[in-house]
This record gives C-alpha cells, sequence and structure tokens, in this order.
C-alpha cells in the first residue's frame, strides 16, 4: 500500500508519527506544503520514506500531489499530527480488500490527559454521537482502494475534507476498522478546542453548499442529544458544558460563513506541542 501524509509545519510531532508507522512494508509518501520549519528535514531523515516539497501551503494540493509520487493501492492518507501504527496500517488495507468496500478508517482513540475540564468533558459528549462513532472524519486517516480514490479524487477543493471523504461514500462501502487504532491528540486549552469547532462549523457550511443531501445525515440535531441523554442523567453537566461550547463556536462561525472565508484555517497549534 501507499501512504501519503500532508504536513504543514509539523515538526514537533512528525516524528512521533513516522516512528510508529515506517516498517518497510509500505510506501510512504510527505508532502511538505509551505512549510517554515524543519518537517521536510525530519521526515527524510526515516528510511524509506519520500518526501515532496511544495511553497504552497494547501492540504487538497498537498494531497493531490502526493498522489502524483504514490503508487500503490490501497491508499491511505494520514495527517501529519495523529499516530497511527504499521499494524493499525496493516488491518486498513486488509479491510479494504473485503469486497464492496471502497473507504475504510481506524478506530479513535483521543489523548485527553492533561486537558482541561471543559476539553474533557466536550469530548466525552463528542465521542458519543452517533456521526461521530460510524463516520470516517475526525480519525485524521481514511484508506481508499483504487475505485475509492477515484470518487474522493473527483470531490472539489473543500476545507472540511476528511467530511466530505466521508460522506462520499454509502454506509455500505465504508466501515470503521476496530483492530486499527489512531491516536488523536485534542486541544490542551479550551481557546483551542473553540478555533477547532469553529473550523467544523465553517468547513461543514461550506460542504452543504456543495452536497445538501450528503451532509444532512452528518450534521448532529437537537434530538440526537436528547436521545443520548435518555438513560445517562450523569451526562446532564457534560451535556452542559458540550452545548455552551457549541453555541460559542456557532456565534463565532457566524461571520466566516456569511462572507464565505473556506480559507482561513484556524489551527490548534496547542495538540501540536511537542
Amino acid at each position: 500500500m501507499s501512504v501519503v501524509i500532508p504536513a504543514h509545519n509539523e515538526a514537533a510531532v512528525i516524528g512521533r508519527l513516522l516512528s510508529a508507522l515506517v516498517s518497510g512494508e509500505s510506501e510512504v509518501v510527505v508532502v511538505a506544503n509551505g512549510c517554515t520549519d524543519d518537517t521536510a528535514a525530519i521526515a527524510a531523515g526515516f528510511t524509506g520514506v519520500t518526501v515532496v516539497e511544495t511553497p504552497v501551503g494547501n492540504k487538497h494540493r498537498a494531497l493531490r500531489l502526493g498522489d502524483e509520487h504514490a503508487h500503490a493501492y490501497p491508499r491511505l492518507y494520514v495527517d501529519g499530527d495523529v499516530v497511527l501504527s504499521a499494524a493499525g496500517a496493516r488491518a486498513l488495507a486488509y479491510a479494504l480488500r473485503e469486497p464492496g468496500i471502497l473507504a475504510a478508517a481506524p478506530a479513535r482513540r483521543l489523548e485527553l490527559s492533561g486537558r482541561p475540564l471543559v476539553v474533557r468533558w466536550y469530548y466525552h459528549v463528542w465521542e458519543l454521537l452517533p456521526g461521530v462513532r460510524q463516520a470516517l472524519y475526525g480519525r485524521g486517516v481514511i484508506g481508499v482502494t483504487a475505485e475509492g480514490h477515484k470518487r474522493i479524487a473527483a470531490l472539489p477543493e473543500l476545507m472540511g475534507d476528511d467530511l466530505a471523504a466521508s460522506v462520499a461514500f454509502a454506509s455500505d462501502e465504508r466501515v470503521i476498522v476496530d483492530t486499527a487504532e489512531v491516536v488523536v491528540h485534542t486541544p490542551r486549552t479550551t481557546a483551542d478546542l473553540l478555533r477547532r469547532r469553529v473550523r467544523s462549523l465553517t468547513s461543514t457550511a461550506q460542504l452543504h453548499g456543495s452536497m445538501p443531501e450528503a451532509t444532512d445525515g452528518a450534521r448532529t440535531s437537537m434530538g440526537d442529544l436528547a436521545r443520548l441523554m435518555l438513560g445517562r442523567p450523569w451526562l446532564l453537566p457534560k451535556m452542559a458544558v458540550f452545548l455552551g461550547v457549541t453555541v460559542i463556536a456557532r456565534m463565532r462561525a457566524r461571520k466566516p460563513i456569511r462572507s464565505g472565508d473556506y480559507q482561513t484555517w484556524l489551527r490548534d497549534e496547542s495538540s501540536r506541542a511537542s
């Protein structure tokens, strides 16, 4: 298989991903896009890793540039700030050999140690949402077959690339592989959590303009939250935090959504602390 890693100023964390992922069994292409740090040099220090550099800091274009240098299928797209092991990558590749399966993603493990209460409680609720549990987005890793690649390569340039890739496949065409695990590092501050949520809401609004029917199922409704609360009275204080963060994020997302600003990437730097 081939692994494509778009990396923009990931010098603090790219090493931890490559240390876990690189095993000599797969082709690994790191696309250092718009980097002003040592991302490319660190990646080049790993045997068997091909490093492609571009001055353009754009994830969508970095993914397509990585495709030009990758040769094998299945193909995995892995964000530079998560951690996926070589064994996890193999498990995804095996799952993608099943008839009818075009896309796969690993089980998600959120790193919440040392995070403030608001961050921890927000993600405790977020992880229980049906869409979050079942869809491919929010994991930083998506694997596709050759046929699946054709489908995502045809998608327009969008801020929410993982959400777009997720809704591009029907439920019977995609699978979450429990034997593969990705570690997702959550924000270390409430301010950075809000930055992530504003970006998520903005990217969802952009995608909704292009694919309204596909994105309706990806949105969380009040009915979803009400059903989540049934039989879980202990969840009430955490739900209050979740709703509070959501309301603030929606208020802050109004301006970029109204102005059509789908270029400003509100990046969470705190989760990239080395």
